[in-house]
């Protein structure tokens, strides 16, 4: 048995090793194709130290950056060749692979970088960090009230992007001795500006009432246990399918079923579900939507149903019905001081009869004056191009802070920031 095992552990190594060359091989020819970056001309990076796992954290932040781009030149360093790559087919931002320290050294003294964001909350963050006479801001890659919002590694950064009034009020729970005045910058959701952009509907309208599912991931703890596939999914999902009335589309997250196969097994039961519907009457057009396109969805449906998560308040920007699916977990923690105090709860015991709580939500004329409030409470104001203007303030904030301080510190003369323990970490992971 043991050496049946070294044999396998040894082939996986080898497979392990072949594809990675393969993968730089290929990230060779793409970054060749993209060309050499034209020298001093970024002054705003994205860094991201994750990958291809987490990409849906980058994606939603691309179009917002696009259009900053225009008047900002924007970046992205990549540390992951798996990443780099989806990035170089997909981003519509130039990328810079920067597996080891040296290589993120080098675009650093080749560019003149004042404003670098950080899309999570990854511990190779700090290899970037360490660089000063730049600002380094988070930006997350979503807003919503779990635990992972009040972190105490905001204070890492030396400003922070946040939505609006709810984040400051959950921010200052946690975070003392915090000047959220100077380094909290609220700016809405520019995301919502975009989300219609290049994305056409997956189907004819019709009379059919849609319904947007789109669950989050198991957790890794039972404190962050929100994912209700197991739980709620394919009660409310057969519920909708078999409803004449009705379009689903289900939009799980990436990594459901990472962890735990009950929960991996209960989404293929969903998919198998949604084939046999759409087989049995084409005309439905249920989805099953894995795109890297996130937006569209929330303004075609006509209810949402999502689990706590960055999607309830994606769908509060687009300011339409939405359900909450309670967790059944009761070691998830839950903050009901927000919207989640307020907002319109689906427990698991109720999700076989899905079809009337649409029917009664979707009519609801409370249920919307109370939605209304707390869009403004979450995003100020919502109105189309708000926040993208609200986005691009905040980052002239940012550029003109950093020529105050630059004339501030002009005599300081040049540091030697040069990382040589980084000489020595690859800082890349197998991501292929």
């Amino acid at each position: 048995m043991g050496i049946q095992k070294d044999a396998r552990n040894a082939i996986k190594l080898v497979k392990g090793v072949l594809a990675s060359r393969k993968a730089q091989r290929l990230l060779r020819e793409k970054l060749a194709e993209q060309g050499a970056l034209e020298p001093h001309k970024y002054r705003v990076a994205v860094y991201f130290a994750d990958g291809k796992v987490n990409m849906y954290q980058m994606r939603q932040w691309y179009k917002p950056l696009a259009k900053l781009a225009e008047t900002w030149p924007v970046l992205v360093l990549s540390r992951a060749s798996g990443a780099a790559i989806t990035m170089l087919d997909e981003s519509p931002l130039p990328v810079a692979y920067v597996r080891k320290v040296v290589d993120l050294e080098r675009v650093i003294h080749e560019q003149d970088l004042r404003v670098i964001f950080y899309v999570n909350q990854n511990a190779k963050n700090f290899q970037m960090m360490r660089y000063g006479r730049r600002w380094h801001v988070f930006i997350n890659h979503g807003e919503s009230d779990k635990m992972y919002m009040t972190t105490n590694q905001f204070k890492a950064y030396d400003y922070s992007l946040i939505a609006g009034d709810a984040a400051r009020a959950r921010l200052g729970k946690v975070l003392w001795d915090y000047d959220f005045d100077k380094r909290a910058l609220p700016i809405g959701r520019p995301q919502a500006d975009h989300y219609l952009d290049g994305a056409p509907l997956q189907y004819v309208q019709d009379e059919r009432e849609v319904v947007l599912y789109a669950p989050t991931w198991e957790g890794d703890r039972g404190a962050a246990a929100y994912g209700s596939i197991a739980t709620h999914g394919v009660a409310l999902v057969r519920g909708l399918l078999a409803s004449p009335r009705h379009r689903l589309i289900y939009r799980p997250h990436p990594r459901s079923g990472v962890l735990d196969p009950a929960y991996a097994a209960a989404n293929r039961e969903i998919v198998r579900a949604i084939e046999t519907a759409n087989a049995a009457d084409p005309a439905a057009r249920h989805i099953y939507d894995t795109g890297s396109q996130l937006g569209w969805q929330l303004v075609a449906a006509d209810v949402a149903i999502v689990d706590i998560s960055a999607m309830v308040y994606d769908r509060l920007a687009a300011g339409k019905p939405l359900l909450i699916t309670r967790p059944a977990n009761p070691a998830a923690e839950i903050d009901t001081s927000g919207y989640l105090s307020d907002c319109e709860w689906l427990p698991a015991d109720d999700a076989a009869g899905i079809v009337a709580i649409v029917d009664e939500l979707s009519h609801g004329d409370a249920a919307q004056q109370r939605l209304k409030q707390w869009v403004e409470y979450y995003f100020g104001d919502t109105t189309p191009g708000a926040a993208t203007r609200r986005f691009h303030g905040a980052v002239q904030h940012l550029m003109t802070e950093w020529d105050k301080n630059a004339a501030l510190h002009a005599a300081d003369g040049e540091i030697d920031d040069h990382d040589v323990k980084g000489d020595l970490d690859d800082g890349d992971e197998i991501d292929v």
